[in-house]
């Protein structure tokens, strides 16, 4: 579904969004605001690649503006994406924990700005502070949860379906700047062929879920998709 552009976005800050992750949530506001300090602002035009997989990890994103692409590539080529992160979102926990390689790559869907909390930063502060470090805890409980959920979709659930439940999410993540999601990047979350994406999404609107406005996905039923969804 479109946002309305005209309503009025609210501003971004650093420091308030860091204080709205689990991880940070804790923390006294001048603790936080010295945390923000320490991140760096980078800024990426569209297509442009943020970071790859199995390189060094620079540390944990956040978004400012825009949207950012999260994919894996298989040893053939084969994409999958794992997330469309948008303003306010933050990605790449794990690597950002651990001290590992980046696990996916990362590209810019749109114009792009974007905070990284280096890795060596956010690792101390949790060292300092074990509260923290059961935070982070819990919420690499949820990312794995989250991922066996994925797994569950993709070997239970029908196209359909899992369009369905793609759409939905969409309800509560897209923005005003939002770019148009493509069919290929849709069959790539949900691991199938953008020709296989059309027809379900033909079949979506002959039943009267949804109709398309230009290239834009307009959800008409919510309930209709809700039921799809658990086909």
């Amino acid at each position: 579904m479109p946002p309305d552009s005209s309503a009025p976005q609210p501003e971004f800050s650093l420091p308030a969004r860091l204080a709205a992750l689990p991880y940070f949530s804790a923390l006294s506001p001048a603790d936080v605001t010295d945390l923000a300090g320490r991140a760096v602002l980078r800024r990426f035009t569209a297509g442009e690649m943020l970071f790859v997989q199995d390189e060094p990890s620079a540390g944990l994103w956040i978004v400012e503006a825009g949207r950012v692409k999260i994919f894996r590539l298989s040893p053939g080529g084969r994409e999958y994406v794992l997330r469309l992160p948008g303003p306010g979102d933050s990605f790449n926990d794990i690597p950002a924990l651990d001290g590992g390689p980046n696990a996916a790559s990362a590209v810019a869907l749109t114009d792009t700005v974007a905070w990284v909390l280096p890795s060596a930063i956010l690792r101390a502060e949790l060292e300092r502070r074990p509260e923290l470090a059961l935070t982070a805890l819990s919420i690499l409980t949820a990312r794995i949860r989250d991922l066996v959920q994925q797994a569950e979709d993709l070997a239970l659930y029908s196209v359909p379906a899992r369009l369905a439940r793609f759409l939905l999410r969409q309800l509560d993540e897209r923005t005003a700047d939002d770019p148009v999601i493509t069919r290929a990047t849709i069959a790539a979350h949900l691991a199938t062929t953008p020709e296989t994406v059309s027809r379900a999404l033909r079949m979506l609107e002959e039943i009267g879920a949804i109709r398309f406005d230009r290239q834009h996905i307009i959800i008409l039923r919510e309930d209709l998709l809700r039921s799809i969804a658990l086909e």
